[in-house]
């Protein structure tokens, strides 16, 4: 089949974590030749994207580069509208595909609706149950749902969520592509060392002590929960046995906070955000994760380290629902009892580590790259 007679899927992202979860489909289904790919970044996140992209070699062909400081989501939105748009009016495409939660999937979504171009949605069905929390992701996927045909359900759970909401035709229980790229970037890391050696220092300064990896930028949690995060932070900190390794989120409503509260403390190693291949080392390193993250609930169980979610309520319960994950809120005295659990009480700390990872088995880019090219008949 020539390059010209073959479907042409438009493949859109935004984000470090969509580009995390859609470069292992992008490659598989260019690997696989069946459709021609076209791949289009809004670059929503443009330093923290392109370190992605840059491991996984992969060259967008369009680059809307849309984001602008202190940009309203409002205003983003209104712009990845007229700007996506125009991409599908000049490309054309048979298919689009979009990831996730965020603004750029939702308004992906939205444009090829405008358009009656199919969308397909990988990691469909996350629900948390509170259109605030998160916020405004929750909202994002709900929107996605009824315009999407083809919806790539990570788990069971998510697949019934979605028949909840009446989806039940085009739904498939694919696994989680997150796994995928994982599994994929710690292969290349054992194979080159170098990709991940710039945490070597950090390894060494922190060797016999328990590590906590934090990662925090949820904006519900802006203000009083960011600020008991940091609390808790610190008192964990306290302890002669720990040490937080902490890659800080470039959003200044966290790093005023930690500069507050934390100020130089000696055990906290408060870095520059990390590229994919050294933040599954900083996974690999660690003995505890404590986020407020959506995706590293599904990363962390796969390389068995137990997650402490501050959060109140997750669109992933399976993770809650298998014992790799636990709910812990913003509230400092809860996060503090939490880890100290985790550190001091072996048994629990072997029952999250051992915990079943319900995310995948590493295959799901193969199935939906299949499903989509068996759409067209191919």
């Amino acid at each position: 089949m020539s390059a010209t007679s073959r479907p042409k899927v438009l493949v859109i992202f935004g984000t470090r974590p969509e580009a995390i979860k859609l470069f292992p489909v992008i490659r598989t289904m260019a690997d696989e030749g069946r459709v021609a790919v076209t791949s289009c970044v809004t670059a929503q996140h443009r330093g923290l994207l392109d370190q992605v992209l840059a491991i996984a070699g992969l060259e967008p062909d369009v680059d809307l580069d849309l984001m602008e400081p202190g940009q309203t989501l409002d205003r983003l939105t209104a712009r990845l509208l007229v700007a996506l748009g125009e991409v599908m009016d000049a490309h054309r495409p048979d298919r689009v595909v979009v990831q996730g939660d965020t603004a750029t999937a939702m308004v992906g979504a939205l444009a090829a609706y405008y358009r009656k171009i199919p969308v397909a949605h990988v990691e469909a069905g996350l629900r948390s149950g509170d259109i605030y929390h998160p916020w405004p992701e929750e909202v994002n996927r709900r929107i996605v749902a009824p315009i999407a045909d083809l919806h790539f359900a990570p788990t069971q759970t998510a697949a019934a969520a979605l028949a909840r909401e009446n989806v039940t035709t085009g739904v498939h229980v694919t696994g989680n592509t997150v796994i995928d790229a994982l599994l994929w970037t710690r292969a290349r890391i054992a194979q080159n060392r170098t990709l991940a050696a710039d945490l070597d220092p950090v390894a060494g300064r922190f060797a016999g002590r328990r590590t906590i990896l934090v990662t925090t930028h949820r904006r519900e949690n802006f203000g009083d929960g960011m600020e008991q995060i940091a609390r808790a932070i610190a008192r964990i900190a306290a302890r002669d046995d720990v040490a937080i390794l902490f890659p800080m989120h470039p959003n200044p409503n966290v790093g005023a906070v930690m500069d507050r509260v934390l100020g130089d403390c000696g055990s906290v190693a408060r870095i520059a955000p990390l590229d994919y291949p050294h933040f599954i080392r900083a996974l690999e390193l660690c003995d505890v994760v404590l986020t407020d993250s959506g995706g590293v609930q599904e990363e962390a169980p796969a390389l068995g380290k137990p997650v402490l979610v501050m959060r109140d309520t997750t669109e992933r319960p399976e993770g809650i629902a298998a014992g790799t994950a636990r709910l812990v809120g913003t509230d400092a005295d809860r996060i503090v009892s939490e880890v100290f659990t985790l550190l001091d009480d072996k048994g629990v700390y072997s029952a999250m580590a051992r915990a079943h990872n319900p995310f995948g088995d590493g295959q799901a880019s193969n199935r939906i790259a299949r499903i989509i090219a068996d759409g067209f008949g191919l």
